[in-house]
This record gives structure tokens, C-alpha cells and sequence, in this order.
């Protein structure tokens, strides 16, 4: 039996797009997506939206995108994979771990962000993907 790593979301960014690099030169950027879940609350009956936040890695060129046109609350699909990382506390408290999702796509969803002001001079596209795999139409679309 093989085995199948494979996540899916659609959220919002909590905040700005981090970059850097590594010491070898390769760029790294950090996102954090918030998804809601819908869910009955249990005294009152009525469905609530419950967030959850997902910490999200994009290397290479990819990042670098991502944190050129991407900002706090705009609307992102994620397509990845969960990796799981350990490490030792820098103060020396035991080991920490994390779960985070390593992205092969990212999305960009949602309409054009309103210019703030006259200096601004490129705005972030519409929708762009970032996948090699990305190519067609809507007129793809079976529905």
C-alpha cells in the first residue's frame, strides 16, 4: 500500500507574508491561513464558524511571489503536503514539535485589492497559479 500525503485548503492570511533565505541562498515564505469550520454549538443550536490556523511554508520562486503579492486578509487555495518537524527549545526546556503544511500550489483568490493610493503602482493579480501544472480556461470547466 502506498502512502498518500495530501492537503487542501482555502482561508485567509492572518498576516503579511513572511520571506527569507536559507544559508544556501534559497527562499522561503511563511504564511499563515486561517480556515473556518462550521459547527452547531451545542447550547444555543446555531451553526458558528470556528477558525483554525494552519502555518504554511512556499520555497523557492514560488515564495518569493507569494510574498511580493500577497498581504493580511487576502484569500488563498493552498494545495501541499503535511510535514512534521522536531527540534531542540533554544532554552534548553525539552524538544518542541510542529506540524505544517509544505506548499506545491498556491492560489491567489479573490478580486483585485483596491489601490490605497496614488504611488502604488502594481497591484497583486486577480488570481494567479503558482503551479507548473497550471494551464487553461474556464472554458475547461465541465460545469
Amino acid at each position: 500500500m502506498q502512502n498518500i500525503n495530501v492537503v487542501v485548503i482555502t482561508g485567509n492570511l492572518t498576516k503579511d507574508p513572511e520571506l527569507r533565505h536559507t544559508g544556501g541562498g534559497t527562499a522561503v515564505c511563511e504564511l499563515r491561513v486561517a480556515v473556518n469550520s462550521r459547527r452547531k454549538d451545542g447550547t444555543t443550536g446555531e451553526w458558528v464558524d470556528k477558525p483554525n490556523f494552519f502555518d504554511v511554508k512556499v520555497w523557492g520562486t514560488r515564495g518569493v511571489t507569494c510574498a511580493e503579492h500577497l498581504s493580511k486578509g487576502r484569500p488563498v487555495g493552498i494545495e501541499g503536503r503535511l510535514d512534521w518537524r522536531e527540534w531542540e527549545a533554544k532554552d534548553g526546556s525539552g524538544k518542541r514539535q510542529k506540524v505544517e503544511i509544505v506548499a506545491d500550489t498556491v492560489q491567489f483568490l479573490g478580486g483585485k485589492k483596491e489601490s490605497e493610493g496614488a504611488e502604488e503602482a502594481e497591484e497583486a493579480p486577480a488570481e494567479a497559479e503558482l503551479s507548473p501544472a497550471a494551464a487553461g480556461s474556464d472554458e475547461d470547466i465541465p460545469f
